[in-house]
């Protein structure tokens, strides 16, 4: 039996954001996820799979996630959306990618704005939109059948930075005990950078929030 989703993961500019093409293999619709930079690469992907993008979502607002927003919405059509405290993350982006001597390409405003318990579906995939604000107020994961694109939440060992603007480092703890250590343990974690991993790994031994006694 052929996997109803079908993944492919692209690492994007400077800072390495993992993009991902995430498509329902039954239609071929298809979702964009955290398009950093690289559109044209991203594209290619998305015509080589003849898949129908129907949305670009961003897990949340930092100019290395957003950078390819405009060339995919122009390419596409799709609707852009992003959780709906991370919209205004869209207008200090290339003064956020200055401080680290980057640049940014400005991103259109968002088609949709997100809340927490929100579904984007497409094809025959429902995702669920968790907020996880703390490296990011806005900062969210999705979640689809055993699959979560955790964005700068949660990482293999690590979790996000929350020394940003914004950032909150209690709150970011908090809600991936909460929210995504309440998953099941076999889910394949998405990261926004680096290697996949599960929530039981993360659980068992990341230092800053796993804990095998607590869960």
């Amino acid at each position: 039996m052929n996997d109803p989703m079908i993944v492919h993961k692209l690492s994007v500019g400077p800072l390495q954001v993992n993009c991902f093409v995430v498509a329902c293999t039954a239609t071929r619709k298809a979702m964009v996820v955290d398009p950093g930079e690289e559109g044209s690469r991203i594209l290619e992907v998305i015509n080589e799979g003849s898949y129908s993008v129907q949305c670009i979502v961003n897990t949340h607002g930092h100019f290395d996630h957003i950078g390819a927003n405009r060339y995919l919405v122009e390419a596409t059509g799709a609707e852009l959306m992003v959780h709906r405290d991370d919209a205004s993350l869209y207008q200090t982006a290339e003064q956020h990618a200055s401080l680290f001597g980057l640049t940014s390409t400005p991103s259109p405003e968002a088609d949709r704005l997100l809340e927490d318990g929100d579904r984007i579906e497409f094809g025959e995939l429902s995702f669920d939109v968790l907020h996880v604000p703390g490296h990011s107020p806005g900062g969210i994961c999705l979640f689809c059948q055993g699959h979560l694109f955790a964005g700068d939440v949660l990482f293999a060992g690590s979790i996000g930075r929350t020394d940003l603007q914004g950032g909150d480092h209690d709150a970011l703890v908090a809600g991936i005990r909460k929210k995504l250590f309440a998953l099941p343990d076999e889910t394949l974690v998405h990261t926004g950078h680096g290697p996949d991993t599960t929530l039981g790994q993360e659980k068992r031994s990341n230092p800053f929030v796993g804990d095998p006694s607590g869960y």
